[in-house]
């Protein structure tokens, strides 16, 4: 019972990404409330710091997180932690033995490794930083290719590259649980995508948005500004049956001048299926369509789990829609193609927001990009 009780008071620790500071926090709520489980920081919590410590979660609760997180990249059980080596040391001794135990038997293999942020050690010194913990009663044997169980001594100087501090301001010392999906950011670039324009949204921000919205198997995601297809193919990745509309008729069926180098023409490739059908999801793609997101084509019913999108903004896309500021007193006739107008920045939220109110599940997300303005503070 006492293994049982110190087990499920663990802490754990993640090691996050320094870009995209503002959107980590947001990403593991929403990643925790997948599972139902809140987020309870320790006391000493701050927002942009690399490395939060969470209490309340099980090993399957941080396997899950990091699982889908583009902002985490690593997770680890906390052993023990402090300010100087000394605290470290105290700390860990202090560690029920109960809990380690499981990993350091005879039988089993480990590695230490040794992490730095916002400065480099040399080898020798990582080396020195390993050997100092003998007090950690390790009875298995080291094995650098393919042990059975890694900690990780982690070492953090802050997050002034300009004011490197010659001892670190806060240590820890943990075992790893798992890493994040940040190789997702290089898989599904852009750069190597068949179909792309001008404004396609990176793939890192484009899973962040996934995770925001809580994007999970089975659901149907809508992106009524879907141009090359961006986003649906970060919520195909997890699961979610994806579907858009663009006013834009080429975008839409793959027409016009090509993106890629030396080519002028688009071919059969460069569509947004084939996005899909790139990674391997195109079971995922229900369908897109010409359509004015300012006039919804779709049924008065709640359709969709999330709407995730990133509107044109008029300095990065032309934001048009149908209509013309001239009255119309003739029908058109079947090969009449619709005028444009401006669509002005505030009509296009009021619409998406409309939209999503009518169109959303109970409980849906809607997820979308809005242009702020934030001047330089001036000294």
């Amino acid at each position: 019972m006492a293994t049982s009780s110190s087990r499920s008071c663990l802490q754990y620790l993640l090691h996050l990404a320094q870009d995209n500071v503002d959107f980590r926090l947001p990403e593991i709520k929403a990643l925790l409330a997948l599972s139902g489980k809140p987020f309870h920081p320790c006391e000493s919590f701050k927002e942009k710091s690399p490395f939060w410590c969470l209490n309340g979660l099980s090993e399957e609760d941080v396997r899950g997180i990091m699982a889908r997180s583009v902002c985490a990249k690593s997770a680890f059980e906390l052993w023990g932690h402090g300010q100087t080596h000394t605290e470290l040391r105290t700390s860990l001794l202090n560690y029920p033995s109960e809990n380690m135990s499981p990993f350091m038997h005879k039988d089993s293999t480990y590695r230490i490794n040794v992490y730095t942020f916002n400065k480099t050690l040399a080898f020798a010194d990582r080396i020195k930083r390993i050997d100092a913990m003998e007090y950690l009663p390790f009875k298995g044997t080291v094995s650098l290719k393919s042990p059975q169980h890694i900690f990780c001594l982690l070492e953090d100087y802050g997050t002034d590259p300009n004011n490197i501090p010659e001892h670190p301001d806060y240590i820890y010392f943990g075992r790893w649980i798992a890493d994040g999906q940040r190789e997702l950011i290089r898989s599904h670039s852009v750069k190597n995508r068949h179909f792309i324009g001008n404004t396609s949204m990176d793939a890192g921000l484009s899973f962040i948005m996934a995770n925001h919205a809580k994007v999970k198997e089975n659901d149907l995601v809508f992106d009524p500004f879907v141009g090359t297809g961006s986003l649906l193919v970060a919520c195909s990745h997890f699961g979610a049956y994806v579907c858009g509309t663009d006013i834009d008729y080429n975008t839409i069926h793959g027409k016009g001048r090509s993106s890629r180098k030396n080519q002028k023409w688009r071919g059969p490739d460069e569509n947004i299926r084939a996005n899909l059908r790139q990674y391997g999801t195109e079971k995922m793609y229900v369908d897109v369509m010409v359509s004015d997101a300012s006039k919804s084509v779709w049924k008065e019913a709640a359709l969709f789990d999330a709407i995730i999108t990133d509107p044109p903004y008029g300095i990065r896309e032309s934001t048009r829609r149908t209509g013309s500021h001239k009255d119309i007193t003739k029908p058109p006739d079947e090969s009449h193609v619709p005028v444009s107008q401006a669509y002005h920045l505030s009509d296009i939220f009021t619409d998406l927001l409309n939209f999503s109110a009518h169109h959303l599940v109970m409980g849906g997300r809607l997820v979308y990009w809005l242009p702020v303005y934030r001047p330089e503070t001036v000294c």
